[in-house]
C-alpha cells in the first residue's frame, strides 16, 4: 500500500528548523522552503505577508541558504526550495543550484520559470488547468521527482472547498506520465487534503501551514497531525 504524500510550505526564518522539525513530527514527508521575494506573482496575501516579512527580517538569499542548511541538520525529509526566478538569476542559476544542493535540497520549485527555460536545471515542474496537454506532457518529461498540479486559476491561499477544476487536471496528467502528482493551491482543512489526495498522489498544504506556524511549533504540529490522519484514512482503492 502507499502512502499519500503530505508537503507542507514554510517561509524561510529564524525558527523554520525548529518548525520544520514540528512538521515532520507530525507527519510531514516533504517540506517547501520559501525564498522570500519581493514581487511573488502566485501567492496570495499569507504567503505574501510572511515574505515580506522575511525579508524585512534580513532573509536575503544567503540567510535563507543558511536556514536550508539548518533545516537539513534537524529533519531527515526531502527539503525543496520554492521561489522566483529573479532570485536565481541574481544570484546566477547554476550557482544557486550548487548552493541549496550543498545546502541539503533534495530539488527546487521555481514558481515562475518556464518549462523550456535554463533546462539545465533540475526542478519539480508546475502545470495548471490552463497548461495544454501538450506542455503537462513536456513538464511531466522534465519534472523532478514530482509534478507539482496548481490546483486553481490564480494564487495561494484557503478556499471553501477543493478546486472543481482539479479532477480533470489529474486526469490530463495521468493520461501522459507515470510520475508522482502533488495538488497544492487552496487546500488547508483535513477534509480538503483528504478530498485532494484521493485524486492526486499526495498534497502540498501553504498559506494555512503558514498562519499556524505563526502560533508556534505545537500547533504545527497538531494541524500537520490532523492533516496525516486525513490521508491516512483514504480507502485503499485510492492509492496508488
Amino acid at each position: 500500500m502507499r502512502m499519500k504524500r503530505l508537503a507542507i510550505y514554510l517561509m524561510a526564518g529564524e525558527n523554520t528548523p525548529e518548525l520544520a522539525d514540528a512538521a515532520v513530527a507530525g507527519g510531514a514527508d516533504l517540506v517547501e522552503l520559501g525564498f522570500p521575494f519581493s514581487d511573488p506573482l502566485a501567492d496570495g496575501p499569507v504567503i505574501r505577508r510572511a515574505a515580506e516579512k522575511a525579508l524585512a527580517a534580513g532573509m536575503g538569499t544567503q540567510e535563507c541558504l543558511d536556514c536550508l542548511a539548518h533545516t537539513h541538520e534537524r529533519v531527515e525529509v526531502p527539503l525543496v526550495p520554492m521561489t522566483y526566478a529573479a532570485l536565481l538569476e541574481a544570484h546566477g542559476f547554476e550557482r544557486f543550484a550548487d548552493d541549496c544542493r550543498a545546502a541539503g535540497a533534495a530539488s527546487l520549485i521555481v514558481a515562475d520559470l518556464p518549462i523550456e527555460a535554463e533546462p539545465g536545471l533540475a526542478r519539480v515542474q508546475l502545470v495548471a488547468p490552463t497548461t495544454p496537454a501538450e506542455r503537462i506532457k513536456l513538464a511531466a518529461e522534465r519534472t523532478d521527482g514530482w509534478l507539482y498540479l496548481v490546483s486553481v486559476t490564480g494564487t495561494t491561499g484557503a478556499r471553501d472547498s477543493v478546486s472543481g477544476q482539479l479532477p480533470e487536471l489529474v486526469a490530463r496528467a495521468r493520461s501522459v506520465t507515470d510520475v508522482p502528482l502533488l495538488a497544492g493551491f487552496g487546500i488547508s482543512t483535513p477534509e480538503q487534503a483528504a478530498a485532494a489526495a484521493e485524486l492526486a498522489d499526495g498534497i502540498v498544504v501553504g498559506s494555512r501551514a503558514v498562519e499556524i506556524a505563526e502560533q508556534g511549533p505545537e500547533a504545527l504540529r497538531g494541524y500537520v497531525s490532523s492533516l496525516r490522519e486525513a490521508l491516512d484514512r483514504i480507502p485503499e482503492r485510492a492509492l496508488r
